[in-house]
């Protein structure tokens, strides 16, 4: 069975993660092709005039209370916006974010009593950790951790990190799934190979939430893709060299993570961050231990299990430890980041505000 629509008049598919399953594309897809699927009644919340992705975001942080990725105060209410606009709805709705994956017991509880009015239906992407543990990294240093590699695996292995959490299959399904029937909760594994057309994916994803692909025509050029060994290296240690409290601001964000990570040292031609061979075990363990939960609790398989067993690279495949990178390499990361952060500030050079903030780092870092 697949995620298709019942007799009721309302049924919520609610996509929790996990991070770093595709789910940048699948978001930014689902909100570009919003008005099509209105019309075959498929509803993607979203506010007026506003951005849907952050729409959705945003009441994932205010179901599990947080507030970060933006000012202070900017998620809330945002929740209950959500589950009015669901209320308002007929047919088929898609709730969309990957922070729900690490929710908590009662944020769970909160979110499935809200949403009661309608047949709720779990849908959980799921990736193999040879592939999964790597973008995981390079993702939180994006988000300004500093730790490296080495430090950030060992903590997963001992299940000391919110990634793991969000990624660890039996649990997240346990605790999301606890109240329905097994046929409405939906794993849809990431394949190793994107199929002859390149979005075997994406369709995986229109079967668990009931939707015609043919409906949602516009294609998505979104993807949250990975750094390579020398960039997440510059970019660790750029995090090192910078102070919590700014990096929390949100247009500090916006010019480190999205416009220096995300637009330019992705672009670059690099050496990919691949799992050690050593830490392989762990990851074929782990994927012995979903495949048996999968199998024993009845959930909706869309794809194959065997996609979440990871691939181990050839033997004769030289590892690179992206915590020991050359020089050599930082360096040509370390100009591009610098001609597009100068031109950034060339911008903003008749700022006052700019310019003092910038003087003020520059007096920082010649102090340490």
């Amino acid at each position: 069975m697949t995620g298709t629509i019942s007799a009721m008049s309302r049924v919520v598919h609610l996509h929790i993660g996990a991070p770093k399953t595709g789910t940048t594309y699948l978001q930014d897809r689902l909100l570009l092709n919003a008005p099509s699927l209105a019309r075959h009644g498929v509803t993607v919340p979203s506010p007026r005039g506003g951005r849907s992705d952050m729409f959705h975001f945003r009441a994932a942080l205010d179901l599990l209370e947080q507030d970060w990725g933006g000012p202070p105060g900017h998620a809330r209410g945002s929740w209950d916006a959500m589950v009015k606009r669901v209320n308002r709805a007929d047919g088929n709705v898609v709730i969309s974010h990957e922070i729900l994956a690490g929710a908590k017991p009662d944020k769970i509880a909160k979110a499935m009593n809200d949403l009661a009015g309608s047949e709720i239906h779990i849908v959980y992407s799921a990736r193999d950790l040879g592939r999964q543990l790597p973008a995981a990294w390079q993702e939180s240093i994006k988000q300004g951790r500093k730790w490296p590699f080495k430090r950030f695996l060992t903590k997963v292995e001992r299940g000391q990190t919110w990634f793991f959490n969000a990624m660890d299959l039996p649990r997240v399904l346990s605790q999301w799934g606890a109240k329905l029937p097994p046929e409405r909760v939906h794993v849809v594994t990431v394949p190793h190979d994107r199929g002859p057309n390149g979005d075997e994916l994406w369709l995986r994803f229109c079967r668990a939430f009931g939707i015609d692909p043919a409906w949602a025509p516009l294609d998505s050029e979104r993807d949250n893709r990975s750094l390579g060994i020398a960039e997440t290296s510059l970019l660790r240690k750029l995090n090192r060299r910078l102070e919590l409290g700014l990096w929390r601001e949100p247009a500090y964000d916006a010019l480190i993570r999205e416009l220096l990570a995300q637009e330019v040292l992705v672009s670059r031609k690099a050496l990919p961050v691949r799992l050690p061979p050593d830490r392989y075990d762990f990851a074929e363990e782990r994927a012995e231990l979903w495949i048996d939960w999968i199998k024993g609790s009845g959930v909706d398989v869309i794809g194959d299990v065997e996609d979440l067993r990871p691939r181990r690279p050839a033997a004769d495949e030289k590892w690179r430890d992206p915590d020991r990178v050359r020089a050599k390499l930082e360096l040509g990361a370390a100009l591009d980041a610098l001609t597009v952060m100068t031109q950034e500030a060339a911008k903003g050079a008749g700022s006052d505000s700019v310019g003092d903030r910038l003087r003020d780092t520059a007096r920082r870092l010649r102090d340490r």
